[in-house]
């Protein structure tokens, strides 16, 4: 009897310590392997916007480049203090888009319309 119970509480031990090391904080090889999301920012014009891609033109590094966003339901897109969706910007417009890399697409997280106002006062410097 004496074996069993020496058995049980050194099961118990053993259960208890598992648990311990379990929630220390290290990563599991998974969280390591995962990527981090990294959000970049461009600005540019609309070239062309439907509900679903916006793509916008402007100079990265140097030189003219066109890039080409999907919008999901979740993207905030602004103009002035009102949502819009992506079907409502117009060509030509001036726009910041926020966006991640995701399954090899460029992903837009927020697009925020600068208002003509500020361009014309930023070219007058």
């Amino acid at each position: 009897m004496r074996l069993v119970v020496a058995l049980v509480a050194l099961g118990v031990c053993a259960i208890t310590s598992g648990q311990a090391l379990a929630q220390t904080g290290r990563s599991t090889a998974a969280e390591k392997a995962a990527p981090k999301k990294v959000v970049r920012s461009v600005s540019g014009s609309v070239r062309t916007a439907s509900n679903d891609a916006v793509v916008v033109v402007g100079r990265d590094k140097g030189r003219e480049t066109e890039w080409t966003f999907a919008v999901e339901p979740t993207t905030n897109i602004r103009k002035g203090s009102k949502s819009i969706v992506a079907g409502d910007l117009k060509a030509g417009e001036a726009v910041q888009v926020r966006f991640s890399e995701r399954d090899g697409k460029a992903v837009a997280e927020s697009i925020l319309v600068r208002s003509a106002k500020k361009e014309a006062a930023g070219a007058k410097k």
